[in-house]
């Protein structure tokens, strides 16, 4: 039962076949199976999930339900909830921290009638591609291969979507955070255009989407989270985010696996990624290789961005506090001690040189409706390193497939491909790119690589 989509639950509820409370006894009894093992969450609110449900239930029985009434959702624990704790994954932030406003895609949830039952694990102020953190005893581990790392910074939510912890789960992403542990996990991991879902505190680059494992689901979730809400100036005008009607004859796809920077793609991974490429080929999309336009200057300066962008936040912490960052966040921020304004600068520039590349890439001689590549260079890794490398000097040779979408604005999806070889495969993340607002196209694509796959394995939680 916990296992179910998001849609297969609408569909019961409706028919009385099923029930929220019985549904949210499910998934709660699932976490506490999993959890000792998974780490995926900081905090339950089992007490609060069953009102909810019983509130959800007399809703369905009344014949007057909400979007996604009674359907369980978990939150990653930067957003923010008025009274729940508010850490942001740093033993940094006093243990008394809590929110003091509704984050707008909690709120969308919550108005829609899902049951936000749990928060979610991230790193240390969402700054690593692993769920390694100074504020959990254990970093959170993923479901396929509890020795791995499920990916950051969306880590918990990933571990949770894999595990069966109910269908919808909320993630953020400004370099990768929801489509890297979506790869590595084996899920769908949506990072909208910018400002579709509207988000508080915004960033540039900083979306929140679903991590499901249907693109039904996250096309689901994205309906609800896509309702405009005036505290995010970022946001975009309301729009149909229902996947369109789509015919993958004469459909111009982009092929890339060289992001032209960053780790090498390795074999496996490359070998599913064209096996894709050749798959759409059959149902007779135009498949073009195209090279990375990504450069290490522009990687290099976000880098260098970042780094400023969270040293002056956490120099600005009393020594006490700043003392419990995690070390490798506090060795990654040490060289911004040293930048002058203009290599600051420079750093801020690169985004903008990043959008103008990726958005030319896509509107060449030959205009591309959608762009696939790698999400990643590789599958997962062990859960007590902070990045594929472990070196705060080289932190992102891990994200050049997924920055630069964030950069650019444009929707980006991460589905599953196939898996490595070996006694304990792994998953192996596609990413599908569309073009900037096009988010019903890029969820229609995805859903036809659904039809067009080869045969997934069960999830971990289901029967081998």
């Amino acid at each position: 039962m916990a296992g179910l989509s998001a849609a297969e639950l609408l569909s019961a509820y409706r028919t009385g076949e099923l029930s929220p409370v019985e549904v949210m006894r499910a998934v709660l009894a699932q976490a506490e199976a999993r959890e000792a093992e998974l780490h995926a969450l900081c905090a339950v609110d089992a007490e609060g999930a069953l009102a909810a449900a019983r509130a959800s239930e007399a809703r369905w029985r009344a014949g007057q339900p909400l979007a996604l009434d009674g359907v369980p959702v978990t939150l990653k624990e930067n957003i923010a909830v008025p009274g729940a704790p508010y850490r942001l994954g740093t033993a940094a932030t006093p243990e008394t921290a809590v929110a003091g406003f509704e984050a707008p895609p909690a709120a969308r949830l919550r108005e829609a009638g899902a049951i936000a039952w749990a928060r979610t694990t991230m790193p240390d102020y969402g700054m690593l591609s692993s769920g390694l953190s100074s504020l959990y005893p254990e970093p959170a581990r993923n479901p396929w291969d509890t020795r791995l790392t499920p990916g950051g910074s969306s880590a918990g939510a990933a571990a949770a979507a894999a595990a069966g912890y109910g269908p919808l789960h909320l993630g953020t992403d400004i370099g990768g955070s929801i489509r890297l542990p979506a790869g590595w996990c084996g899920l769908v991991g949506l990072k909208p255009s910018h400002g579709r879902v509207p988000i508080k505190p915004a960033y540039a680059g900083r979306v929140a989407g679903p991590l499901t494992r249907n693109v039904a689901d996250a096309a689901l979730m994205l309906a609800a989270l896509a309702q405009p809400d005036a505290r995010d100036a970022t946001q975009l005008p309301p729009a149909d985010v229902t996947p369109r009607p789509l015919a993958l004859r004469g459909l111009r796809l982009g092929l890339m696996l060289d992001a032209g920077w960053g780790e090498a793609v390795q074999p496996e991974v490359a070998a599913a990624i064209t096996a894709a490429a050749r798959a759409f080929e059959r149902a007779g999309a135009v498949v073009e290789p195209i090279a990375g336009f990504t450069t290490r200057e522009m990687a290099d300066g976000i880098d260098r961005f970042w780094r400023m962008r969270s040293w002056l936040d956490i120099s600005a912490l009393p020594p006490a506090q700043r003392a419990r960052v995690l070390p490798y966040i506090l060795d990654w921020v040490a060289p911004a001690a040293g930048y002058d304004g203009a290599t600051v600068f420079h750093g801020y520039s690169q985004m903008q040189a990043l959008r103008e590349a990726a958005n030319a890439a896509m509107d060449g001689p030959r205009p591309l409706d959608f762009l696939l590549s790698p999400v990643s260079p590789m599958p997962a890794y062990p859960a007590h390193q902070a990045s594929p490398l472990h070196d705060p000097a080289r932190p992102f040779e891990h994200i050049a497939f997924t920055l630069p979408f964030n950069m650019s604005e444009q929707p980006a999806l991460a589905v599953n491909a196939g898996y490595t070889a070996g006694r304990q495969p792994l998953p192996i993340g596609l990413q599908i790119i569309g073009r900037r607002f096009d988010d019903a196209g890029l969820l229609a694509l995805g859903a036809a690589w659904e039809q067009l796959r080869p045969a997934q394995r069960p999830w971990p939680f289901e029967p081998g």
